[in-house]
């Protein structure tokens, strides 16, 4: 028997190095979400901190998942009802690695840390594994932003039973570049999911920053390619959608 489930994606404006500021962000739209009746909520690649490719700049603002400091924003966020999916910098030994945590009532259920990692993201290594998740009988997996360009990314979600890709984004880029993407991020999206018959939920960042430009898009996708929902480019806001698996 198929069952509903409801899933909430946030878009959200670039906050960088101000933790304050995106746990707020974090918690108000988490909240939202779970007003309407939201159980799993997805976050930008690396909004906890601020997507950086400056090293010494990524080493200062990354966190390592067994500190104390993490400990207290898993602290913060115990008030919280649904699962979040949140993109941040993770520090594990002398590496770093672009990874989006699991958490459910302050509490860490895993991570996944991005496998394919774009030529620019020098300071950053690449994980390894594909974790599964599983929450209240929905099973999920996680591909962060670059990696949604290789079909064998959701296709390891995919073979390992889940019925939902969850994917952080940061598509934050030269104006000329950002125009020429602005269609296809969804066009690779929807690909990902007539190739797996997997849901897709995208977040992304909006807005200007130094130059740049992030149109979006935050959207959810069926397993046969359509948009579903979409949170308006150039607007930060909050998507929540009913699926059945």
């Amino acid at each position: 028997m198929k069952q509903h489930f409801t899933v909430a994606a946030c878009q959200l404006f670039d906050v960088q190095d101000d933790l304050e500021q995106t746990l707020e962000e974090i918690m108000e739209y988490a909240t939202h979400a779970a007003e309407q009746g939201a159980m799993l909520v997805c976050f930008p690649e690396c909004y906890l901190q601020g997507y950086i490719l400056d090293e010494r700049q990524a080493r200062r603002r990354a966190i390592d998942l067994a500190s104390g400091q993490f400990a207290e924003i898993l602290k913060k966020l115990k008030p919280i009802q649904p699962t979040l999916v949140i993109g941040m910098i993770e520090k594990a030994g002398e590496s770093l690695h672009i990874t989006a945590v699991v958490v459910k009532r302050g509490k860490l259920l895993g991570h996944h840390r991005k496998n394919r990692l774009a030529s620019f993201e020098r300071p950053f290594a690449p994980g390894v594994e594909t974790p599964i998740f599983e929450v209240d009988g929905l099973r999920f997996g996680i591909n962060i932003c670059y990696e949604l360009q290789f079909s064998e990314r959701s296709a390891a979600v995919a073979n390992q039973g889940a019925s939902l890709v969850v994917c952080p984004c940061y598509n934050m880029l030269h104006p000329e570049n950002a125009e020429t993407w602005k269609e296809k991020h969804n066009a690779i999206r929807a690909e990902r999911a007539r190739e797996t018959g997997l849901w897709l939920l995208s977040s992304d960042v909006t807005g200007e920053r130094d130059g740049q430009i992030s149109y979006g898009p935050t959207a959810l996708i069926d397993p046969g390619g359509e948009v579903v929902s979409q949170v308006p480019l150039m607007e930060e806001g909050l998507l929540v959608q009913e699926i059945l698996i």
